[in-house]
């Protein structure tokens, strides 16, 4: 009986209200497959990072031989104030005991004329000894200097893009983040933008007031700019350390670089050298006589030569690695970037690595991976509004994050106020709007980026959506809602709160074939021998026949051949034979419409 007792005990698995497939396969302890095969014998059919609730990962558990216990509502918040922001999760696994400072890893943005790169390039200089000046020719990605003892160590990639593009792969990103601001020029429209994507990181913020040495720099009228954007000086009673620089005559630097130290003290910056090793690829190329070159920048443990990374479909024994100087180096500790060589193909950057223990376990892991892909578990998780809404019943989410676009700068007040006061919300349980970026102007690549890092909507209001911003949308699974109604625009985020919101179908035509002759065949009924005149026949679509402009049937594709062979698609110019689901009337002439159902709001 002790030996039933003490076996049952082992088997309980507490289970949160909401995880994905993945987490419950780790929680488990078996594959993903096995949790997606188990699933599906249920009749549930869910991808590897779709989100599951309780009831259907206690069905799964128990299947499986386990015994699911809830995990209180208590316990789950805890749980949630402990792991910190997403850019801090590589520390959760570590014992708090063998955690230790490591140098704050800082990211430079700001608008394109502002001077990040002359700022970056003159704190690299002016920090190495002359007699090293001459022998700085590497560029990795990042570099690290040394002030008052201390180190810091800089991204050499300012641009808000490619930072929230590292942030939506689910990198890291940095501790620290400097906007700079030309004195003479004041806040821009992409000073604007860069600050949205900052707070939507939530990253702590130093502002480089450049270009302070410039006749004229009006240094008071941009501090009252910022401050308007809640990024009040000190000197104000605000909370924001405000530097007058020049990357020119190397004025302010040492205040700008103890400024960064300040605000690194204030935050827990920490990770364990002797703990798992994980990190960031910041970028990766190939070299005609090395082969592939990446840079990574080390977030917790020691990466050695000899190591085998995994990062994304990328992976290798590590042959070699350079500082940014170009010299040989055996380890790279927490926040230090490397350069390093032996991976089998270019990781893309922002991609997480972390060291396996071989390279026979990277190809299982990859292998892994691939199966989930060719299964179809892998496709990336939409995300709209009435799945938000049910993820808040879920415990899941507590924030809808909103980005605004608007036609003209009258429209803004209206449309940013509207939506502000749908978040004052009465009790502590519902569900709040939080808006992460507003700005004129069409919805761009950028909006999009930062959708996907932050889990937000984008909502426009009389704009259009780029051709380049549409096509990464779609690929993300990000929202787009557009409005020429405010009060439409409105109504529709206070039901979506009040998770009254419908979304809206419509039928969308992706092919049209002409029927040329019908073929009678025994117990298959009518076929349809088609030309397919544009667009492609596909046999998962619905289809019209039309005849005489007039639809005489719709139903589902029952059969679709090329030749004798069974077929999913056949795409413009071919021919093929096309049954149709409770019809057999064909004739010649007759036009058959292939449709999809498609998510339009």
């Amino acid at each position: 009986m002790a030996e039933a007792a003490e076996t049952q005990e082992q088997n309980i698995v507490e289970i949160p209200s909401g995880l994905t497939v993945r987490e419950l396969a780790e929680l488990l302890g078996v594959t993903p497959i096995a949790v997606i095969k188990e699933m599906m014998s249920n009749g549930v059919m869910a991808s590897i990072n779709q989100q599951i609730d309780y009831d259907t990962a206690a069905i799964v558990a128990a299947e499986m031989g386990f015994d699911p216990q809830p995990i209180t509502i208590e316990e789950e918040v805890k749980e949630e104030a402990e792991s910190g922001p997403a850019w801090r999760q590589f520390y959760d696994e570590e014992d708090p005991a063998n955690l230790v400072d490591r140098p704050p890893v800082v990211a430079v943005l700001g608008h394109v004329d502002h001077g990040k790169t002359s700022l970056l390039d003159k704190i690299r200089s002016t920090n190495v000894t002359a007699g090293e000046a001459g022998g700085i020719t590497q560029h990795i990605g990042a570099y690290q200097i040394e002030q008052a003892g201390r180190k810091i160590t800089f991204l050499d990639t300012p641009g808000h893009e490619a930072f929230t593009a590292m942030r939506a792969r689910g990198a890291q990103g940095a501790d620290v983040a400097i906007l700079v601001v030309a004195a003479d020029d004041g806040v821009m429209p992409q000073t604007r933008e860069a600050l949205s994507h900052l707070r939507a990181a939530n990253v702590p913020i130093v502002v480089a007031l450049n270009k302070i040495d410039r006749d004229n720099a009006n240094p008071d009228r941009v501090m009252q700019q910022l401050a308007d954007l809640d990024l009040k000086p000190h000197e104000w009673d605000g909370d924001t350390l405000i530097i007058p620089v020049s990357a020119k005559t190397s004025k302010g630097l040492e205040d700008l670089l103890e400024a960064i130290l300040m605000t690194a003290d204030e935050t827990e910056i920490k990770a364990n050298p002797d703990g798992n090793t994980a990190g960031t690829v910041l970028e990766a190329s190939m070299d005609k006589s090395r082969g592939v070159m990446a840079t990574l920048l080390v977030q917790n443990g020691t990466l050695r030569t000899g190591d085998v990374v995994l990062a994304g479909t990328a992976y290798g024994r590590l042959k070699a690695m350079f500082d940014d100087r170009g010299e040989e180096i055996k380890e790279a500790l927490p926040s230090v970037p490397t350069r390093v060589m032996g991976l089998n193909e270019i990781p893309a950057a922002g991609t997480l690595f972390e060291v396996v223990k071989s390279e026979k376990e990277a190809r299982a892991i990859l292998a892994e991976k691939a199966e989930a892909l060719r299964g179809g578990t892998a496709e990336r998780e939409a995300f709209t509004l009435e799945e938000l809404y049910a993820r808040f019943q879920a415990g899941e989410a507590k924030e809808l994050n909103l980005i605004i676009k608007v036609d003209v700068q009258g429209s803004m007040e209206p449309v940013v106020s509207s939506l502000e006061k749908l978040s004052v919300a009465e009790k502590e349980s519902e569900l709040k709007v939080k808006i992460l970026h507003a700005e004129t102007g069409d919805v761009t690549e950028s909006d999009v980026m930062l959708a996907s890092a932050s889990k937000a909507i984008i909502v426009g209001f009389q704009v259009g959506v780029d051709n380049a911003a549409r096509r990464l949308a779609d690929n993300e699974g990000i929202e787009i809602r557009l409005y020429d109604i405010i009060y439409k625009l409105i109504d529709d985020i206070e039901k979506a709160l009040e998770g009254l919101l419908e979304p809206v179908y419509e039928d969308i035509v992706i092919g049209t074939a002409e029927v040329r002759q019908v073929f009678k065949i025994p117990k298959a009924g009518a076929i349809a021998g088609s030309f397919i005149r544009e667009g492609e026949a596909r046999r998962s679509a619905q289809v019209r026949v039309i005849r005489n402009h007039q639809v005489i049937h719709q139903g589902g594709v029952s059969s679709l051949k090329r030749f004798q062979e069974d077929v999913r698609e056949v795409r413009t110019g071919f021919e093929c034979g096309i049954g149709v689901e409770g019809f057999s009337d064909f004739q010649a002439g007759d036009i058959i419409q292939f449709t999809v159902r498609k998510r339009v709001n």
